[in-house]
């Protein structure tokens, strides 16, 4: 079996020779080269043609986020960022993410972390991930995306569908019963919760709850982000607050959500409690926690990342109640973990490609 092959990109020749050494230590990788900026980034990539790419966002010359856009656009290939934990470090992640990056992994402490050690595991994970993403990675298309509408039009055939509690899809419309949407995602969520959260209508008529599997300092960067885009409300979620139409709540990172119902009104509660299956927070947590919510119109939504979160708490919520599922289907998937988890377990009501999931939902929810 060939070794994943790896191009190392750091400004310091010091992180440069210990995130080679860290991933040089898993006998799956090789790495073959390293770069000092963007612009040799990308003539190497040209010329060697790695499998994965890591790449640090803050370099001379030309930075990360610059030489990002430019391979994205000439020589589309997985990219692992390295990122530091600070505000600026935050905005910068998510537009890498945005621009296409495969996922990113944080310096503990700064942009020379002597402990880079410390993320060493996780780093050689998200390589290993990148790389098996390579076969169905993509060009970054920009695309203009008109909002679904909530009146009744015609729905392009779903990928594989999958009716498994059709009777609960024809209870679940026509109430005045309170609404509520649940999200799960990780692996190349942040871009697929834009292009899904862009394409609804500014009166969206429920609350969102999503789990984005990210660490803390990022989710808000991310909700800002996706607020400034979206014709709904898109906020990292505040213990206690009452959950409203129309908005996005995103959990915090560091945080498990849970969505817990306070005379009659559907309000968020936050804590800290031990990490389920290495998150926090947790999709499970989320869909555990609704499934236990009386009286409440309910549809789950699963989409790219790795492992099987999510499964677990969706199947609690159709064992106790209605709830109608949408599950991402693998061709528009950067990771097929956590979908291919819920559709194996038979919990997916419909299975659809990533654009299409905004449309499904509004019918759904029509």
């Amino acid at each position: 079996m060939s070794k994943i092959r790896v191009l190392v990109t750091d400004d310091s020749a010091f992180m440069r020779k210990v995130i080679s050494d860290i991933l040089s230590s898993d006998s799956e990788i090789e790495v073959i080269d390293r770069a000092k900026n963007g612009l040799e980034c990308i003539e190497k990539c040209k010329e060697l043609a790695p499998d994965v790419l890591t790449l640090d966002i803050e370099m001379p010359i030309m930075n990360g986020l610059d030489a990002l856009e430019k391979l994205m656009h000439e020589y589309p290939i997985p990219v692992v960022m390295l990122s530091s934990l600070t505000r600026e470090g935050a905005e910068a992640t998510i537009q890498a993410l945005e621009l296409g990056a495969f996922d990113f992994v944080t310096k503990p402490s700064g942009p020379i972390s002597l402990d880079i050690h410390k993320v060493g595991d996780r780093l050689i994970e998200r390589v290993k991930a990148a790389a098996t993403s390579r076969a169905r990675f993509r060009k970054v298309e920009a695309k203009a995306i008109k909002p679904a509408s909530l009146s009744p039009a015609p729905v392009q055939p779903i990928t594989r569908p999958v009716v498994t509690s059709a009777p609960f899809i024809t209870r679940l419309t026509g109430t005045s019963k309170p609404r509520l949407v649940v999200l799960g995602t990780s692996t190349g969520g942040p871009k697929a919760l834009q292009t899904v959260l862009t394409q609804l209508p500014e009166k969206f008529p429920a609350p969102i709850a999503i789990v984005q599997h990210m660490p803390a300092g990022f989710t808000k960067s991310l909700a800002q982000r996706l607020d400034s885009l979206c014709q709904i409300r898109v906020t990292e979620v505040t213990d206690g607050e009452v959950l409203q139409p129309a908005t996005a709540y995103i959990a915090p990172g560091g945080y498990h959500f849970e969505v817990h119902q306070v005379n009659g009104r559907l309000q968020a509660h936050l804590h800290q409690q031990e990490p389920r299956g290495g998150h926090r927070p947790s999709v499970d947590i989320l869909f555990e926690s609704v499934s236990r919510l009386t009286n409440v119109d309910k549809w789950a939504i699963i989409m790219t990342g790795m492992g099987n979160d999510g499964t677990k708490g969706l199947k609690l919520m159709k064992e106790i109640g209605p709830v109608a599922s949408i599950v991402e289907d693998e061709s528009s998937c950067v990771v097929y973990g956590m979908p291919r988890a819920a559709i194996q377990a038979g919990l997916a009501d419909h299975i659809a490609p990533l654009d299409k999931i905004p449309e499904v939902l509004c019918k759904l929810l029509h």
